[in-house]
């Protein structure tokens, strides 16, 4: 079918109004009669109001806060007849133009049936931009097969505060880590490299989300306002948007903090100079939920705030009730035609972009070709066993077959904990999921693996059986068992009764849920009543392994004190359980930790990378025993760099593409292969500025054959050793220490990095 294709100037005012405007909540638009799906009269009111609209958001959407769920919603086979109920009435009611269907895919598609992936801290723990960038383009086929356009990811925030809910959500606290997961990302959803790539009908569009700088809200609070200097927002909080904005991503999602008292969907110098003139990308920016109503504290009145949102940069709004006051604005003078006519131009260039204008429109796949969903699943494991983490172990593992267990602790048996927040209702039963118990009673036998949950995440087990009952519990299974795994850590689970903000967010006291948005935390260290369970175990005499099942940074140093092993895992999503195992059991664990765990509870900012400092320190606290981003235990594995000589690059020639080759050996004691990241640490010395402790230059994976050593090529260009400052990457003479291993400063093998003048010089070294 052919569809018109307008320039945004030939549209009537009231259609480029409805263009700009996301309000509707999908899940409302569409209802089955009969077996069959109708649109409502909320989505007729919204068409006839505006000629057409410019997307939707939601219509397959399911979780608590939507309350949709396999009894109401939308089921996987019955997405494209929803979706085409709604596209028929817009473009036959309205004006012609195909909507775009906009849906969350945090971790997976957030919609009945949609494969759920571990978060994205795991995926950063398994520094693998590689299967990151498959896992995206098999979320992108399940979820284009389905007839979705766009998909709303996370990835650009980077984890500056361990108490923020949103924790999970990050790549890393580091933005190099992050920028190369959300650069993977964006290239296996969108299936394009650069801006002027159409996106195929077995792709979608990513709108990258947020930004900029939610990750270092003020205590940790969401949406509470990042006080950044320009250089830290540009080194840390601009460089994964960057790297996302060179690999063509199709849209930004402007965050709900501000950066230094400017609210980021009212930063012009944000959304406008940097990321438009600057960088040279030009695709569409969406607010997120509600955030330009939110603009009301820095306007007076809806017009006003629609004004500034617009002139600022933002082409689409998302549930906002301002937008829709933009006629007004302009009646008033507040914003000029034009710059509707800019932000309408962009939402029309991003279905352009789809195929849905011209030519023949592209609502749905004509031949749909997803990956099958087994193979999504294997991907998910994958990835889940990636992100398990060794932290210490004094001989206890591997697990021997033959073994008694005793598998306690909160997060033992329960599925939702590994799951991650947004996510959506499972099929019941799930063959594919596995948690901690049945995965171990899998391997060594019903008969050979006692139970006892001892307490709840947050506090002691209520009811007759809770408190004191609940640890003699854990001490009868530990005291029959030859060791005692203990499973901890926190939960982003909601439930259909919790009580929810007006985006989603958490809003109410949730009895046991530590993690996920809304739900920041004035404490990490791990609750007592956690740490009351392994005493427990602990006083029945029998080696104790943690294991911790979370979606932030914890302080650990209690706990550790208290086990012969520490593994942590961030939420490994369905088949975590089975991923767990396989570590205990196998050896197989090779994910490194993607953010710092502090030392103890209030020990903030803990990031790796935080600038070194002339004070002492906390009297009260040994800073150094926090376990810092990359820490991991791997037998038998020894990392080397090549070289002592200093090696040298020209800044002239690394501005023009010239890169420096590093290589790192990689040797493999073992009797089994292994395989695992491989980081490489900088430090820069610049005169005036005050290094940072240590930067991630960049992290490759390897695999070691048994009893060999392979060597893993670096090569540093621009994106490595230059200067990020003004978030792109300048190449200026500097002079770095460059080392492999996990010390926080410099061995005394480090080796030098030189940047040099056209004097073959460093200011450094002058």
């Amino acid at each position: 079918m052919t569809r018109p294709d307008p320039s945004a100037a030939a549209l009537p005012l009231r259609t480029r109004i409805g263009q700009v405007n996301q309000r509707l909540k999908g899940w409302e638009a569409v209802r089955w009669v009969d077996g069959a799906p109708r649109v409502t009269d909320v989505l007729r009111r919204e068409v006839d109001r505006w000629g057409g609209l410019g997307a939707v958001y939601g219509v397959l959407r399911a979780d608590p806060w939507s309350a949709v769920h396999w009894g109401n919603g939308v089921p996987p086979e019955r997405s494209a007849e929803a979706y085409a109920a709604v596209q028929d009435h817009v473009t036959a009611y309205g004006d012609g133009i195909p909507v775009l269907f906009v849906e969350e895919a945090p971790h997976g598609l957030m919609a009945l049936g949609g494969t759920t992936l571990p978060v994205n801290l795991a995926l950063g723990a398994g520094m693998d931009a590689d299967l990151t960038e498959e896992l995206a383009a098999a979320v992108a086929a399940e979820a284009r097969a389905r007839g979705t356009h766009v998909a709303l990811v996370s990835g650009l925030d980077v984890l500056r505060d361990p108490r923020w809910g949103r924790a999970e959500e990050c790549f890393s606290e580091d933005p190099a880590l992050a920028a190369a997961l959300v650069a993977a990302t964006v290239r296996g959803m969108q299936g394009t490299t650069s801006a002027s790539d159409s996106i195929d009908a077995a792709h979608v569009a990513v709108v990258a989300k947020h930004l900029a700088g939610q990750g270092a809200g003020i205590g940790g609070r969401n949406g509470s306002g990042a006080p950044v200097g320009r250089r830290e927002l540009g080194e840390i909080h601009l460089r994964p948007a960057h790297a996302a904005a060179r690999v063509g991503v199709a849209g930004f999602m402007a965050a709900y903090n501000d950066v230094d008292g400017v609210p980021c969907s009212a930063n012009e110098e944000l959304l406008t100079g940097t990321i438009r003139e600057r960088w040279g990308w030009d695709g569409v920016v969406m607010a997120d939920g509600t955030a330009i109503d939110r603009l009301r504290d820095s306007a007076p009145d809806p017009a006003r705030s629609a004004a500034l949102a617009l002139r600022a940069g933002v082409d689409l709004s998302l549930w906002d009730e301002a937008f829709t006051h933009l006629g007004t604005a302009i009646e008033r003078g507040l914003v000029d035609e034009a710059v509707l006519d800019r932000a309408v131009g962009r939402v029309l260039g991003l279905k352009r972009r789809l195929g849905l204008l011209g030519a023949v429109g592209g609502d749905a796949p004509e031949d749909p070709a997803p990956v099958p969903a087994r193979d999504v699943v294997a991907l998910a494991g994958r990835a889940a066993r990636q992100a398990v983490v060794v932290v210490d172990d004094d001989g206890v593992l591997p697990l021997r077959p033959g073994q008694t267990l005793a598998v306690v602790g909160p997060n033992a048996d329960d599925l939702d904990a590994q799951l991650g927040d947004y996510t959506p209702p499972r099929p019941t039963p799930d063959p594919a999921a596995s948690t901690v118990l049945t995965a171990l009673a899998a391997r060594f036998g019903a008969d050979r693996v006692r139970h006892a949950t001892g307490s709840r995440l947050r506090g002691p087990l209520d009811g007759p059986t809770g408190g004191s009952g609940a640890l003699d519990e854990v001490r009868a299974a530990a005291g029959g068992a030859d060791v005692c795994v203990a499973v901890l850590g926190g939960t982003s689970r909601r439930t259909y009764e919790d009580e929810f903000a007006d985006n989603g967010a958490v809003a109410g006291p949730a009895p046991d849920t530590t993690n996920g948005e809304g739900v920041d935390l004035s404490s990490v260290a791990l609750p007592e009543a956690q740490l009351d369970v392994v005493r427990a175990a602990r006083s029945a005499g029998v080696p104790v392994v943690a294991v911790v099942l979370d979606g932030r940074p914890r302080a650990l140093t209690a706990l550790r004190e208290l086990v012969d092993a520490l593994v942590v895992v961030p939420f490994p999503g369905p088949s975590g359980g089975e991923a767990v195992a396989a570590a205990l059991c196998d050896g197989t664990a090779s994910g490194r930790l993607p953010a710092t765990f502090p030392a103890a509870d209030g020990v903030l900012p803990v990031a790796h990378d935080e600038r070194m400092e002339t004070a002492r320190g906390y009297v009260d606290v040994d800073v150094l025993r926090r376990l810092p981003l990359g820490t991991a235990l791997l037998p038998d594995v020894a990392l080397r760099l090549r070289g002592a000589e200093p090696a040298t690059v020209p800044a002239a020639g690394l501005a023009d593409g010239a890169a420096l080759r590093l290589v790192v050996d990689v040797t493999n004691a073992g009797t089994v292969p292994r395989s695992l990241s491989v980081p490489l640490y900088g430090r820069r010395h610049e005169p005036g500025i005050r290094p940072r402790r240590r930067q991630l230059l960049a992290v490759r994976r390897a695999t070691v054959p048994a009893g060999g050593t392979a060597a893993v090529p670096f090569d540093l260009g621009l994106d490595e050793l230059g200067s990020w400052a003004s978030g792109e990457p300048v190449a200026a003479p500097v002079t770095l220490s460059v080392w492999c291993t996990p010390e926080p400063d410099p061995p005394s093998d480090a080796r030098t990095v030189r940047v040099t003048d056209q004097n073959g010089a460093t200011p450094w070294e002058r």
